[in-house]
């Protein structure tokens, strides 16, 4: 379970309508602290220094991570999938400016199409209105309780 974070620098400015994020699973938890606006599905985060590269900006990984979160997220809550869970099937990425230390980002996404099983979505992690990263995915839809066993699931 995810704990609130103490340090200024870990909690940057939180813009009001966020709430921490709890029980994303140890990657994300290990990662954050992520904050989630209810209203609708947004996710966020302050750029702190566990999420800065040896250059002192946002590690690309980390916005690649976000974002691969962010996407099927927003799929899952317009698509009412409570009881599925999406994985990666493919992820492509355009690094479109750096994040700064203590800049606080968002993510945005778009689903293109849906079919039976795949969602095809495209997302955005933004900071001040600046596009930090392009992303597009497709995601496979399976049984939340298939998700634990990933070989089985993308059959």
């Amino acid at each position: 379970m995810q704990s609130s974070s103490t340090t200024s620098e870990q909690n940057g400015d939180v813009p009001d309508g966020f709430v921490t994020v709890r029980n994303a699973g140890a990657f994300a938890d290990r990662n954050g602290p992520l904050y989630l606006r209810l209203s609708d599905s947004t996710l966020g985060f302050c750029v702190s220094s566990a999420h800065c590269n040896p250059v002192g900006v946002c590690h690309g990984g980390w916005l690649g991570t976000f974002l691969d979160m962010q996407m099927p997220l927003t799929a899952m809550r317009e698509g009412g999938l409570e009881s599925q869970f999406l994985l990666t099937v493919s992820l492509s990425m355009d690094f479109l400016a750096s994040g700064a230390k203590g800049s606080w980002v968002e993510g945005q996404a778009t689903v293109l199409k849906r079919s039976k099983t795949l969602f095809f979505i495209q997302g955005l992690a933004v900071s001040g209105g600046v596009p930090l990263l392009r992303a597009s995915g497709v995601y496979k839809m399976v049984p939340a309780d298939r998700s634990r066993d990933v070989p089985k699931a993308l059959k």
